[in-house]
């Protein structure tokens, strides 16, 4: 109060500033519209090959077959993002928006660093020749992309390798098409068990090597340190990432190729790569905010020594797997598979395992989730268009 006897009237504050919405409320504002827009993107796709198959365009429905097969680099992209950043995003290492761009980058690069998991993919089945065999190859990679935007939808990392594998053996068997089970158990089934094994006890041994080696470093300046080596392990990571991921959709639109004459299957076009490498590094940076979610902040909470650790192992492993078995390995499984790992090396409870629990039923449905979706979109073609 004033001499006066009045009272001092403050100024009303002015409104506080809208600042960036968090993560979760990113998450619900979501390319909610390109969820939305599936069903009906699916029913065109299909309806154009039905009518394609009745006119026998057979160059028409395979620009067709080819533009899915994009389309599923694409949500593979978006989808599997997580994997290479979360991580990073997750202990501050990196923005959200450095890490897509360094991803999307590394991506691209590794794409074009290699074909033999691509030669392996175009072999596990052999399709028919002709507008059937396109058929059979479509079939297989809209119930692939099916299933990445349902596991998308709700946040669950599985992995788009196997929803791709798993897809085109569904609707190999709807078409009664040889699938060479000899390679969907050697490069498919075994390391889709053996990779997350190894990439948790290796990411446990190498974080207990690096708490032994910083024992009795300063904490802080631990952390700091690690915060610039993450940024290495996340690009060597989705390098790894490029250079599985793009290949198993060269794989398939080679087998397309196949299947039309136009490639002996022997080598993959360089239009192939190209286009592939773009696709999966255009997705990747479209960012996949729900599973960066799940995989950075719901598993474990993680500090730049653990994510570094994750990180480096899970890259180790997809090299490894690309360049001497030529398999294509999960890169959500090995990763997902590493962070428990280094989040073992606390205590078990500190892992988060009903949380991991979902995850591996995702990984455990993925396979004939994908293949059934699969099978019936090869009947529906198959039955209005033959």
């Amino acid at each position: 109060m004033s001499d006066s006897g009045l009272t001092t009237v403050q100024p009303p504050s002015p409104p506080p500033q809208p600042g960036p919405p968090p993560l979760s409320e990113q998450v619900r504002r979501g390319p909610n519209r390109f969820w939305l827009l599936l069903p009906l993107g699916l029913l065109v796709v299909i309806v154009l090959g039905i009518i394609g198959i009745r006119s026998e365009a057979q160059i028409a429905v395979l620009v067709l077959v080819v533009l899915v097969s994009l389309v599923f680099d694409y949500t593979n992209g978006f989808h599997d993002a997580a994997n290479a950043i979360a991580t990073s995003i997750s202990t501050r290492a990196l923005t959200p928006r450095v890490a897509l761009l360094l991803a999307a980058v590394m991506n691209m690069v590794g794409a074009l660093l290699g074909v033999q998991v691509a030669k392996t993919i175009s072999e596990v089945i052999t399709p028919p020749t002709g507008l059937h065999g396109l058929t059979v190859v479509a079939a297989g990679v809209i119930g692939a992309i099916s299933w990445n935007l349902i596991t998308w939808y709700f946040g669950l990392p599985s992995s788009s390798s196997h929803a791709l594998i798993g897809g085109v053996v569904g609707a190999g068997l709807a078409s009664a098409s040889t699938v060479s089970w000899d390679k969907v158990v050697d490069k498919v089934a075994v390391p889709m068990v053996v990779s997350p094994v190894i990439g948790f006890f290796a990411a446990y041994a190498v974080m207990l090597a690096i708490l032994w080696i910083f024992r009795r470093a300063n904490p802080s300046r631990v952390s700091r340190r690690f915060r610039i080596a993450q940024s290495l392990s996340a690009a060597s990571l989705a390098l790894g990432h490029g250079l599985q991921d793009a290949q198993k959709t060269m794989g398939i639109i080679v087998l397309a190729l196949v299947t039309t004459g136009h490639s002996d299957g022997e080598s993959v076009p360089t239009w192939v790569i190209i286009s592939c490498a773009g696709a999966l590094s255009l997705g990747t940076y479209a960012g996949g905010w729900r599973i960066m979610r799940t995989l950075g902040r719901k598993v474990i909470e993680l500090d730049p020594p653990k994510g570094f650790a994750a990180e480096a192992t899970a890259s180790v492993i997809l090299y490894l797997a690309a360049y001497i078995w030529h398999a294509p390995i999960s890169t959500t499984h090995t990763m997902t598979a590493s962070i428990m790992g280094v989040g073992a090396t606390k205590r078990l409870s500190a892992v988060r395992w009903g949380v991991a629990g979902n995850i591996v039923v995702a990984w455990v449905l993925t396979m004939p989730a994908a293949a059934l979706v699969a099978a019936v979109v090869y009947y529906l073609v198959h039955l209005f268009g033959a």
